[in-house]
């Protein structure tokens, strides 16, 4: 069996097992920031296929996905999970990030506005929720999380997007709720 032939077998394998491994890794953790099913599939994956050309032929694929991702669901209940600290300018960083959705220059916003954002971040999925925090609030670098949890700056910068994407979408649609009545 060749690299390429590795490299075909594994596609098909996670083509076809996708789901099945996602089901995997929940059965065996909680999703939560670093913890999320689908998060750890994929940087298996990634690490496998980055590697595909330097391992030797694999006989088992099921065997060695399977034992990959439960080694990395292992490396990953061994991170602890630092908790989230509110800083003494927390009033002035809620602000900042208002402005992002607002776009207002002024930096004075209501107090209902202030609520509304945080009950939307809190709407999102905790793994959503705690990379804006983490980055948009207490200021940490993608890096820095990436060292603290494990988890790739890619993935970290993904799940960021997918929130304010989320975010943005929830608030506008809250906004326009809020105008029709």
């Amino acid at each position: 069996m060749t690299n390429k032939e590795n490299y075909k077998n594994l596609s098909a394998f996670f083509n076809d097992e996708y789901h099945s491994l996602k089901a995997y890794v929940h059965s065996k953790v909680d999703d939560t920031t670093e913890r999320d099913a689908e998060d750890i599939v994929q940087d298996v994956a990634l690490r496998i296929f980055s590697r595909s050309d330097d391992l030797s032929p694999i006989t088992n694929i099921a065997g060695f996905v399977y034992n990959s991702v439960r080694n990395k669901i292992i490396d990953v209940m061994r991170t602890k999970k630092e908790s989230v600290h509110e800083s003494e300018d927390i009033d002035t960083k809620w602000a900042e990030f208002a402005e992002l959705f607002y776009g207002s220059a002024d930096n004075s916003y209501s107090e209902d506005l202030m609520n509304d954002l945080k009950r939307a971040i809190r709407q999102l999925k905790p793994s959503y929720q705690d990379i804006v925090i983490a980055i948009d609030f207490e200021g940490y670098s993608y890096r820095e999380i990436a060292e603290q949890t494990g988890i790739s700056q890619g993935t970290l910068m993904s799940r960021r997007h997918r929130a304010l994407s989320l975010l943005s979408k929830n608030l506008e649609i809250e906004k326009i709720k809020m105008n029709k009545t």
